[in-house]
């Protein structure tokens, strides 16, 4: 397969399985069905659609209703395991949902900052996304139907975020990441409304760090995608104020973070357990901050942006760890 860059930045792939952007008319990927599918075997189609998904972004997503789950329990009180289930399912699936839709409306920007993600590499067609995504959001939704009308809310309220998101919110630079970073705080807070009906002030803490947290990762990959964003005109912190401003402004989210990490420690909400992994945390998060500072570029940024995910399974476990007395 033979990728060729015109001079306006439209992209074809040459082969059997053959895909076109920026079509200067109605600005859309269209995909050559040129017998797409007999150049793929069927283990190369699947892993098309798994990387579509982001699959451990998923299981990090469905993890966290548990994590908000195990925070709002309270001893003494009966688990219902199959809400726990469902809220499993729910966070996985409408990630995976997510990650599709995103994939959808960042074709051409990925065709430039990462062609071989599946959608700009040909090997998955922009409408199949697309139907992918709505399984993935039907699964979504009747898991949380099925856990309390509570939760289907929240679902129905963060698939409707996140399309936002993609849509309209990711040009708009910061805002964009604000609207990602709720997202992510939600499954916590979806784990407590789904075992106990209501929000629980640690797992609003937690909730809050994610929060800080992952905006400080989403302005560092606006670094890492700086060339394709500024190409589309997507205003992130990186594109209007340079590399090195939004380096800075990522540290101060981190930074952020981890002042808010001693509260729940300091309100006795969690127990001596949370101590360790919340020290690997703050002191991961100080140390990638100033890396980052110290040298913005964008290969740089894209190791930051996958060191910080390390980091933020550490304060997944930080939290689990303290619900033991």
């Amino acid at each position: 397969m033979q990728i060729i860059f015109t001079d306006k930045l439209r992209v074809k792939y040459t082969g059997e399985n053959r895909i076109k952007l920026s079509n200067p008319n109605t600005n859309l990927i269209t995909c050559t069905q040129t017998n797409v599918d007999e150049g793929l075997d069927d283990m190369t189609k699947l892993g098309s659609y798994i990387r579509l998904l982001r699959p451990v972004n998923c299981f990090m997503m469905g993890f966290a209703v548990l994590v908000g789950a195990s925070l709002a329990y309270t001893i003494g009180v009966e688990l219902n395991w199959l809400s726990l289930f469902y809220g499993f399912i729910t966070g996985f699936a409408l990630t995976g949902a997510s990650m599709a839709i995103n994939d959808y409306y960042d074709r051409e920007i990925d065709a430039i900052n990462d062609p071989r993600r599946p959608i700009p590499s040909g090997q998955i067609c922009p409408a199949e996304a697309l139907t992918f995504a709505s399984v993935l959001t039907i699964a979504g939704f009747a898991a949380a139907y099925l856990t309390n009308l509570l939760c289907f809310g929240v679902a129905i309220l963060s698939i409707l975020v996140f399309t936002t998101y993609s849509t309209i919110g990711k040009r708009s630079g910061l805002p964009g990441n604000f609207l990602v970073s709720i997202c992510v705080a939600i499954p916590f807070i979806y784990g407590s409304m789904a075992v106990t009906g209501e929000l629980r002030l640690n797992v609003l803490l937690f909730a809050a760090i994610a929060f800080l947290s992952n905006t400080g990762r989403e302005i560092t990959k606006g670094i890492v995608d700086t060339e394709g964003d500024r190409t589309k005109g997507i205003k992130t912190l990186a594109v209007r104020h340079g590399e090195k401003k939004a380096a800075v402004a990522a540290a101060l989210f981190y930074v952020l973070a981890v002042l808010l990490s001693p509260i729940p420690w300091a309100l006795n909400l969690v127990g001596v357990w949370f101590i360790p992994f919340v020290v690997v945390t703050d002191n991961g998060l100080i140390y990638s901050s100033l890396k980052l500072m110290k040298n913005p570029s964008r290969e740089h940024a894209r190791k930051t942006k996958r060191l910080v995910l390390l980091w933020f399974g550490f304060g997944l476990f930080a939290f689990i760890a303290g619900t033991v007395r």
